[in-house]
């Protein structure tokens, strides 16, 4: 079946006024315009069952922008989260009605604010939200404040922990939130650990209400003004951010929902510690893991600046070995543990208190109040 004639008249229409943007409401059978002048809808007539009657809409649509009758393309929907879509093609995307086609855009690099502008009126998403603040041309937009304020407003909402972690990061941008409104989600990350690792992943060196700095800070002072690397990593860890860094790992590790919230925590410690690890993370088991860092600081060390550091302050071993084993934390240490992905809450800490406990330890042992 073909469109009725009245409809196919009003799409043409439509499309005749050079619309911004096209979304269609599948619920109320609505196709809906963006124009310099505001919103234009029309409400379809279908002769048909409503899915392959959309169908014969978005055929129109696409044969009108694209010159492809069939429809949204296939190999467009395969680009369509790669970001491989060319910039002078991202406005036609917005006028097909399809939300793939809108996902295409948000995707691509070249995205400006006043496509996202028209994206957002098409397709307005948490995933969309969090595609767009990828992108550091639309942060610094005034949509930047728009979708930040979205994802505020339905972080309570959001479910996956992921998610959840992606958009305190992305929100933890600078110029989106206000003070009061980062105080505000800094004090309910209490009760989510998720918003905690998005806040480690957004601002591992200003988190709030920091400590007070260790007093060995000071006295790795004259290494770092060496250029020492691993004097200096040691020296931010025990500053008053390095402190708050630690505390908030430890506090996530201390009773985290789920394996992803687990290795995310991982994943911010390896970034912190990168500098004593060039290779990345080794994926190594507990054992292993332990053995490296023992070796680490061995008398022998292997590595010249610990040695050098060794020779003159012998008391940081524990300090720089615990370094270098958090540096290495990965899927490695769970993987003899857990074999089933879904396991969550009291019986996944229970069977991974084996590997959170020595990191614990560690990050206690970069923690000591007196020095």
């Amino acid at each position: 079946m073909d469109l009725t004639p009245e409809d196919r008249l009003r799409l043409n229409v439509l499309l005749a006024n050079q619309p911004q943007a096209i979304r269609i409401d599948e619920c109320r059978m609505l196709v809906q315009g963006l124009g310099p002048q505001g919103e234009a809808t029309i409400r379809l007539n279908p002769n048909t069952r409503p899915e392959p009657y959309l169908r014969r809409v978005r055929e129109l649509l696409s044969g009108h922008v694209l010159g492809s009758p069939g429809g949204y393309p296939i190999y467009l929907r395969r680009w369509t989260r790669m970001g491989q879509m060319r910039d002078d093609s991202l406005a036609q995307l917005l006028l097909l009605g399809e939300p793939e086609a809108v996902v295409a855009a948000v995707c691509a690099p070249g995205l400006s604010e006043e496509l996202a502008r028209r994206a957002w009126w098409a397709m307005e998403d948490a995933g969309n939200a969090r595609r767009m603040l990828a992108n550091p041309a639309i942060v610094r937009s005034a949509m930047g404040r728009v979708l930040a304020d979205y994802l505020m407003e339905y972080l309570p909402f959001e479910t996956e922990s992921e998610a959840i972690v992606e958009s305190v990061r992305l929100m933890l941008q600078p110029g989106l939130l206000d003070a009061e409104r980062r105080g505000d989600l800094w004090r309910k990350s209490a009760r989510k650990h998720a918003y905690l690792v998005g806040f480690l992943q957004a601002l591992p060196d200003d988190l709030p209400e920091p400590p007070p700095a260790r007093a060995l800070a000071e006295t790795v002072r004259d290494l770092v003004e060496q250029h020492d690397t691993v004097a200096a990593l040691l020296q931010r860890a025990c500053s008053g951010q390095g402190q708050a860094f630690l505390k908030t790992v430890g506090d996530v590790l201390a009773k985290p929902p789920s394996q992803e919230i687990v290795l995310a925590a991982f994943a911010c410690l390896r970034a912190y510690f990168a500098p004593l690890r060039p290779g990345g993370d080794p994926d190594l088991a507990l054992d292993a893991l332990l053995a490296d860092a023992g070796q680490f600081v061995d008398a022998d060390a292997p590595d010249a600046r610990v040695a050098g550091i060794l020779r003159r302050i012998p008391a940081l071993a524990p300090e720089i070995a615990a370094m270098r084993f958090l540096s290495g934390v990965g899927y490695g240490l769970i993987r003899p543990i857990l074999s089933d992905s879904t396991t969550l809450g009291s019986l996944m800490r229970r069977k991974l208190a084996p590997v959170i406990d020595p990191i614990r330890e560690r990050l206690d042992a970069l923690r000591r109040p007196t020095d």
